[in-house]
């Protein structure tokens, strides 16, 4: 279920071969097969990929997300390199899902994210569908211990709190984690009543879920907003951030597996990105449901792209803060 990282995704224009100012990722990044991983002193990030769309196949969406972290990889190639010379930068290939093995890959992410997380490397998954996000959140879990306070923070427009008696999917990870874990918390951002049942609002109340809607969040109310996620995060030691993709107006991110006509500007996902991030308590972060078989001149793949470099960024600057790096 391992795929070591290619580097023959990563490629693009050389500006200049001498002068890192000019530099871009590909000519930064490392490829580091996972049975190779050490423990790094700082400043170290992982990119994985999460191969998988069987939880959208079962939640009866567009698949087309398993290929998604190959192309989001490829347009991160030629993105200017924004990261201090001393930052090192893995690929360190992708986590597979075949033969609808869906749980057991799952598993496999999270002995990953676990890995790295041990190893002082933070953790840059790309999916897949949003099932991608247990696997992800198992692997947190391991590393951090069954005591520590947990707290998951959710960019989404639905819920992903269905029933799971037939079998997880890519709508029933939050409901299978709070299940499971009494010392997790969710909260959720950017929610659409039109694309969440009544019976779903009243599931993440019983919960005890912190959520905002789509339409409560914009530029003008960050301030607010900001607020909701530092009331969330009081109560954690440890955070990690999930973006699911069609969280996003459909005008900006239409190849996504359940597009959405009502979703967020571009703009208020990154502020939010670039708040979260900067909290000492996030240790890694997921983007999911790009899907590049629908998508429209590969603007969310790029989109997908430019927010993982966001988040490379601003963990950077967090830890530059702490370090005085």
């Amino acid at each position: 279920m391992y795929k070591q990282p290619d580097k023959e995704r990563w490629t693009g224009r050389i500006d200049s071969e001498s002068e890192e100012k000019s530099f871009r990722v590909h000519q930064k990044i490392r490829l580091l097969d996972m049975g190779q991983v050490q423990t790094q002193a700082e400043n170290a990030f992982a990119l994985l990929g999460f191969q998988c769309d069987e939880g959208v196949r079962r939640n009866q969406g567009r698949q087309g997300a398993y290929h998604a972290p190959v192309e989001v990889k490829k347009a991160l190639a030629n993105l200017p390199w924004h990261l201090p010379s001393h930052t090192i930068l893995y690929d360190v290939g992708e986590i597979t899902c075949e033969g609808g093995e869906l749980e057991n890959s799952q598993k496999h992410l999270g002995q990953a994210v676990e890995r790295l997380i041990c190893h002082n490397i933070t953790p840059v998954v790309i999916g897949g569908g949003h099932e991608t996000a247990y696997g992800h959140y198992l692997g947190v879990r391991q590393a951090v211990g069954s005591e520590t306070k947990l707290g998951i923070i959710n960019i989404d427009s639905h819920f992903d709190m269905r029933p799971y008696r037939q079998g997880p999917s890519s709508g029933t990870m939050f409901r299978q984690i709070l299940d499971e874990d009494g010392n997790a918390g969710y909260c959720c951002l950017g929610i659409q009543p039109l694309g969440n049942t009544a019976a779903l609002f009243e599931t993440a109340k019983r919960y005890g879920c912190t959520y905002m809607l789509e339409e409560e969040l914009t530029l003008a109310a960050l301030e607010r907003a900001y607020g909701v996620i530092d009331d969330f995060i009081k109560n954690y030691d440890v955070l990690m951030l999930t973006l699911c993709m069609d969280v996003l107006s459909a005008s900006a991110a239409p190849g996504v597996s359940a597009p959405s006509p009502f979703g967020l500007d571009p703009k208020i996902v990154r502020a939010l990105l670039r708040y979260i991030i900067s909290k000492p308590q996030t240790i890694s972060f997921d983007i999911c449901e790009v899907n590049p078989l629908v998508d429209e001149n590969r603007k969310t793949i790029a989109l997908a792209a430019a927010f993982c470099m966001e988040a490379l960024v601003h963990f950077h600057r967090r830890q530059r803060a702490a370090t005085g790096r």
